[in-house]
């Protein structure tokens, strides 16, 4: 593994231009849970029942009810050294882009700044009629389910729920950056759900150097140019860390 994080950081070095990808494994290492699976049922409702257009419209309250549960099991959770070497790094490259899945806030919580939340944000509530889009880091609410502060009208989260589709400026944004960029770098993200799963691709395609970092293999490890298998939050810090120099 150190001959692979001593290439990534040659590569690294070399880059004036980064894009980011990243997913649940870096949050993963915060205590930030996937709530797939058995571990991710609640009072025997699956995220797929729960987090839909068409369970909001039916039961609003209940949707409500889960993202404060999940709201109480993350608010404590501090960004690990993997945010922190992103954050760090942001500020010593010129051109910089971190495309997030995650919904959890600590990447800016870190410090990172250009950030692409291609799924949302778990601390955002959006207007289901004017739109406006508010902070809200209430655990727990002071009212359920939460109302616009600007219109009165009921509130959702801002995420992007199953049956919806990513808006077209983030999507373009998230393009925008991969074309642009020297180098991209994807971590903890399992390269099965889209439309993430084909970013990592299309920068390939597009002659781009493709680092991974990821606990496991992932079925597009073999098409990338680096894949370093281990904990992101010990592997980042070393490939972004300053050589100390003496005069």
């Amino acid at each position: 593994m150190e001959e692979k994080i001593l290439e990534a950081k040659r590569i690294i070095d070399d880059a004036s231009n980064i894009t980011v990808l990243s997913g649940a494994g870096i949050s993963a290492e915060s205590g930030i849970p996937t709530f797939r699976g058995e571990d991710g049922l609640w009072k025997n409702f699956r995220p797929e029942d729960l987090a839909t257009p068409d369970a909001f419209s039916k039961d609003p309250k209940l949707v409500w009810e889960w993202y404060e549960w999940r709201r109480k099991l993350i608010k404590d959770s501090k960004p690990n050294p993997g945010h922190y070497a992103l954050a760090d790094f942001e500020q010593q490259v010129s051109d910089y882009t971190l495309i997030t899945q995650n919904i959890d806030g600590l990447h800016q919580l870190a410090g990172s700044r250009n950030i692409v939340e291609m799924h949302g944000n778990l601390w955002q509530i959006r207007c289901t009629s004017c739109g406006n889009i508010e902070q809200n880091f209430e655990v727990p609410f002071k009212e359920l389910p939460p109302l616009c502060k600007n219109c009165n009208s009921l509130g959702r989260p801002n995420i992007v729920w199953f049956g919806e589709v990513i808006p077209m400026p983030i999507i373009d944004k998230s393009l925008m950056a991969i074309e642009n960029c020297q180098v991209m770098l994807i971590i903890g993200t399992s390269g099965v759900v889209e439309p993430a799963a084909s970013m990592g691709l299309i920068a390939k395609q597009t002659g781009k150097t493709i680092i991974e970092i990821n606990l496991e293999p992932t079925p597009n490890s073999n098409f990338y140019d680096l894949s370093i298998n281990g904990k992101s939050g010990e592997i980042l810090p070393q490939i972004f860390r300053k050589e100390q120099t003496s005069n």
